[in-house]
């Protein structure tokens, strides 16, 4: 049995939202083919009723037009009545009855409903957990080309297979996917079912890192500051730590006020060196050495200084939350943690 990880996977809302338009006329004869026993058209009318385009809200609609289509065979309508069952979306939540809409429309070739099914399979909702039915559907949709699936399956093989990791990995990183990006970039990083290559590992976090992945921006910070996979640069590292620091990565904010504390690429600034390495110190748990060094550069400052430092590192901490806030909204994918050797 694949070991059972302590992750966080973010699994939404899927549904199949067929383009139509929201007026009445549009219902009108939306509503006219479905009653003539057209499945796409059942599984607009669906959409219809559910989001009330053309017409009000009727979550009781909503599911008997997409029932209609979804007992055609219509996969996409399999999908969106899994989804209401799963989320219990204006129904009573129910995970089997969800499996067994995502099941038809899986067995179908669909790619979502293969990914979804897997999912259920892995975390055991809706029928008994069984990772080898998961890894089956996933491996169904990647055979298929979906990134996503392929990112899985390398979360899923790395640390027992660690070369089928980097397979799956380098087949999603090579479609675009900064998930498997920055999991590839760590499998080179640190040797992990392929020989250590740090122009490699930098290349694949470059590519996540372009994508505004924080993890990524954190080791490019790193390995420009070490002068791995690339020649030296503290400018380059102060820069990538910052972003990183931003989106509040705890060890890009402990390096970032190192960087300050040590006038490394920005002019020595003991006031930014407590802002970033009092944030760094408040995650739980904080780097190693944090504190220490908020408070070490803390006795360097006057008083009327330190004070404005925590004030400043009070707005800071706020204004990163509400970011994060935001930037993880309408978030739509199954997403592995990634995989990454410790921090240094």
């Amino acid at each position: 049995m694949l070991k059972r990880y302590a992750m966080a996977i973010v699994l939404t809302l899927f549904s199949v939202i067929p383009s139509v338009a929201g007026d009445l006329n549009d219902f009108s004869e939306t509503k006219k083919r479905a009653e003539q026993g057209n499945a796409v058209a059942q599984s607009s009318l669906g959409a219809m009723y559910k989001y009330g385009w053309g017409v009000p809200k009727n979550a009781t609609e909503a599911v008997k037009w997409y029932t209609k289509a979804a007992e055609q065979g219509y996969a996409a309508a399999q999908v969106s009545l899994g989804d209401m069952y799963k989320y219990g979306e204006d129904v009573p939540k129910n995970a089997t009855e969800a499996v067994k809409w995502y099941t038809k429309a899986a067995e179908q070739g669909g790619v979502m409903a293969q990914n979804l099914l897997g999912f259920m399979y892995y975390i055991g909702d809706g029928l008994p957990q069984n990772d080898k039915e998961a890894v089956k559907w996933f491996t169904k949709a990647a055979e298929q080309g979906d990134a996503g699936a392929q990112n899985l399956l390398g979360f899923i093989s790395s640390g027992q297979n660690d070369k089928e990791a980097v397979k799956w990995y380098t087949k999603a990183a090579k479609q675009g996917d900064a998930g498997a990006q920055i999991s590839l970039g760590s499998m080179y990083y640190g040797g992990l079912g392929i020989p250590k290559n740090d122009p490699e590992a930098f290349k694949w976090y470059t590519k996540a890192a372009e994508q505004g992945v924080a993890t990524a921006q954190f080791y490019l910070g790193l390995m420009h500051r070490n002068g791995q996979g690339v020649p030296q640069n503290y400018e380059q590292a102060v820069k990538w730590f910052t972003k990183a620091a931003e989106q509040a990565d705890a060890y890009a904010q402990f390096n970032l006020g190192l960087m300050y504390t040590n006038g490394q690429g920005v002019p020595q600034n003991y006031k930014e060196a407590y802002i970033w390495s009092s944030l760094a110190a408040a995650h739980s748990p904080a780097p190693e050495g944090a504190s220490k060094v908020r408070d070490a550069v803390a006795k360097k400052l006057p008083p009327k200084d330190l004070i404005a430092a925590q004030q400043r590192a009070a707005e800071l901490q706020k204004q990163i939350e509400a970011n994060q806030l935001e930037a993880n909204q309408g978030k739509t994918a199954i997403q592995p943690p990634i995989r990454l050797p410790y921090y240094p």
